[in-house]
């Protein structure tokens, strides 16, 4: 089974392609069908309990935590670097060029 997500979106739903092995698709019809419901629904009722399991795993929950650390961190890093490049500069630099730099044409 391939999953593969050709970036469509309609409505604020994301549309996916799957790619199943026809005996997989035939029994996924036949759920759908005595449930009187769609493949569509079936493959969403199956990664939404996919989902709760995984967050559900205290594992997963640890991983997921240091993810968002990290984020935070990287986050946090960035508004650092853009809060540097915003400080006002001191007189002293701002006027005339830097120190040990030639003003004549570059080599």
């Amino acid at each position: 089974m391939s999953l593969a997500d050709n970036g469509s979106t309609r409505g604020g739903v994301k549309t996916l392609a799957i790619r199943l092995e026809p005996d997989m698709h035939a029994q996924l019809s036949l759920v759908a069908q005595l449930r009187g419901s769609t493949i569509t629904d079936e493959i969403r009722r199956a990664i939404e309990a996919h989902i709760a399991g995984a967050t559900s795993d205290p594992d997963f929950t640890a991983q997921a935590t240091g993810a968002l650390e990290d984020i935070e961190r990287e986050v946090e890093a960035r508004r650092a670097a853009i809060a540097s490049l915003l400080k006002p500069k001191s007189a002293g630099a701002a006027e005339g060029s830097p120190k040990g730099r030639r003003s004549g044409p570059a080599d």
